[in-house]
């Protein structure tokens, strides 16, 4: 967990600060996130080099709903990382839900085409989590803006994958209709983290916790390790972990943990 740990606070400092010193060839990956899309650059050993983001409404749980707009955010982060790094990034990976089926994650995969990259690879957006995390043994959970994906490993191997509805946009839900705010009101309050809206968002977060559960039936005697923003809610972790009776693992900077692993699985 120190070495991850590290590799996140690592990446945290590559927002939009580039690193000029890197090793090899570099990879390019692409999280087509609900609310934000995020570049991640790496190097061969799979070191942050560049991240940039942008907030976008076009991707809504995995699916594209606004075409155009997705490709426009991707070309633009594209083109301000080549000029940033001074190189042209060809090849890209890109990440999808679980179950949102084959036709939606290759509008994921022309989305990428359309903003210029010419070969594109796709992976889940949980196995590309573990890519970060290296979990050999035990539950790796991506909670996205709209669905949480749910991986179990044992011996290295991903023996299990799924996911439910249920993520950051309906914690946002929850948020702004109690405080009388607009979701996207919610939403900045909650990024902003000066306040604890904690024992507002329990249900929303013990319904994530209850996803968890009947999508690790058979997996109980696994520690479970969080990856996204979407429970980064100081004591999330904890009101997850007493939920279930289980060993919650939670990451700094946990956002970056998929975005980094997309890139670290492109070829």
């Amino acid at each position: 967990m120190t070495t991850v740990a590290q590799t996140l606070e690592a990446a945290q400092q590559r927002i939009r600060s580039a690193r000029t010193e890197h090793d090899g060839d570099l990879r390019t990956g692409i999280d087509l996130g609900t609310a934000t899309c995020v570049i991640t650059v790496v190097d061969a050993t799979g070191a942050p080099v560049w991240i940039d983001f942008d907030r976008t409404a076009a991707i809504r749980d995995g699916v594209v709903v606004d075409f155009a707009a997705a490709v426009e955010a991707v070309r633009t982060l594209k083109a301000t990382a080549e000029a940033e790094l001074g190189v042209e990034l060809t090849d890209a990976a890109t990440a999808y839900p679980p179950c949102i089926g084959e036709a939606d994650s290759r509008a994921c995969r022309f989305v990428l085409e359309g903003a210029g990259f010419e070969q594109v690879t796709l992976v889940d957006e949980v196995t590309a989590a573990n890519r970060t995390l290296g979990v050999a043994d035990g539950v790796v959970i991506d909670v996205g803006g709209g669905s949480t994906g749910v991986g179990v490993f044992e011996r290295g191997q991903l023996v299990a994958l799924d996911d439910r509805p249920g993520g950051g946009h309906h914690l946002d839900l929850i948020l702004a209709g109690s405080l009388g705010l607009t979701v996207t009101e919610a939403e900045e309050r909650k990024r902003a983290g000066e306040n604890d809206y904690l024992p507002i968002l329990r249900p929303g977060v013990e319904r994530i916790a209850a996803s968890i559960r009947d999508l690790t039936r058979g997996a109980e005697h696994l520690d479970l390790h969080l990856a996204g923003g979407a429970l980064m809610l100081p004591g999330a972790d904890t009101i997850i972990s007493k939920y279930l009776g289980r060993r919650v693992h939670a990451y700094p900077h946990a956002l970056l943990i998929t975005p980094l692993g997309i890139a670290r699985n492109a070829s």
